[in-house]
């Protein structure tokens, strides 16, 4: 099969299952979008919304659509680690011997729902760490390698803060996309209402499974990226730092630290799958722009004063890219001026 089939397949396999999940999920195509994304990219999504908007039903139904092994886990202020990883058990054979075994815990699974995680102790939510970034977990000093794929979708309530535990930062950065859900539309809240009170309820169907998650994964990391491109995502990282260059003067008001290397990871990885979704085997630059705010939005750790002003991350990123723009269409200018 050459690139051209190839991206072709891509383009039709990804259509398929946001067909199928607009069956149930209603109105939310950005979303829908950016958790396919990140599958295909191989990361984790942190889905950010107010309780019913449909956060459990979109994941559970990714996982029935892609016939991938589904887990939930419903963080709560008593959940220890050891219910997540699992946990070494004495059990006794038919012969009386005693002998510990592995009892593994939900974490154990391809697509998993880390449902409320901000609602955990963050003991517990460190447990998660070792699983989304090294596919395995360590109990009992024996390491175990998840089978892949391995994608973790978490939720987290903006609202109710009371009895909740914010995810430290180096949690945060391990999430390639952090997603905000919003409220339906009256349109929407109608087809839902239709879709959901009556005797019939939409059926989807399985469209492909993990080997084909993985072949698609395959061919994102192999989508070419030109070095003008690249370097075009690299001053947007940088320029969220304070001192980096680039930095607009809300950055340097606003913000402490910026985004890691794991921000230009996502933008560049996110970027691939967009361009493969337009049936091109290249990136451009308004793939970057398409991704820049749901990947460096948790990224940005603003200081005292653009807290105690309510500034918005997605503002912040929105003026890097207006600055960034400029500066490109100067640099075209110039070139073009020079040839």
């Amino acid at each position: 099969m050459d690139i051209q089939e190839q991206t072709s397949s891509f383009r039709r396999d990804f259509q398929a299952m946001q067909a199928e999940l607009a069956k149930l999920i209603v109105g939310q195509h950005e979303v829908v979008e950016g958790t396919l994304t990140a599958l295909m990219a191989g990361g984790h999504v942190l889905l950010e919304g107010v309780p019913g908007l449909g956060k459990t039903l979109l994941v559970r139904t990714l996982s029935q659509i892609t016939d991938l092994r589904f887990s939930r886990i419903q963080f709560t202020p008593d959940l220890m680690p050891a219910d997540i990883t699992g946990t070494n058990l004495v059990s006794e054979d038919e012969a009386g011997r005693r002998a510990f075994q592995f009892q593994a815990g939900p974490v154990f699974a391809n697509i998993i729902l880390a449902d409320e995680i901000n609602r955990a102790t963050p003991k517990t939510q460190s447990a998660l760490l070792e699983a989304m970034q090294e596919h395995s977990v360590t109990v009992g000093g024996v390491a175990r390698t998840l089978e892949e794929p391995v994608c973790v979708l978490a939720t987290q309530n903006p609202i109710e803060m009371g009895g909740t535990y914010p995810l430290p930062e180096a949690q945060l950065d391990r999430f390639l996309l952090k997603l905000i859900v919003p409220s339906p539309s009256a349109a929407a809240l109608g087809v839902i209402l239709d879709r959901t009170t009556t005797q019939e309820t939409p059926a989807v169907q399985q469209v492909l499974d993990g080997r084909r998650v993985l072949e698609m994964r395959s061919l994102v990391r192999r989508v070419p990226l030109a070095e003008h491109v690249r370097d075009y995502a690299v001053r947007l990282v940088c320029a969220t730092h304070p001192g980096g260059d680039g930095a607009t003067d809300q950055v340097k008001q606003y913000v402490s630290f910026g985004a890691s290397p794991r921000g230009a990871q996502a933008l560049i990885l996110c970027a691939k799958v967009r361009a493969l979704m337009d049936e091109r085997y290249n990136v451009a630059f308004e793939d970057i722009h398409a991704f820049a705010k749901p990947a460096l939005r948790h990224r940005l750790i603003l200081s005292f004063e653009g807290q105690a002003e309510g500034v918005a991350p997605d503002e912040i990123v929105e003026g890097l890219l207006e600055g960034l723009s400029t500066t490109e269409t100067r640099s075209a200018r110039r070139r073009a001026g020079e040839e």
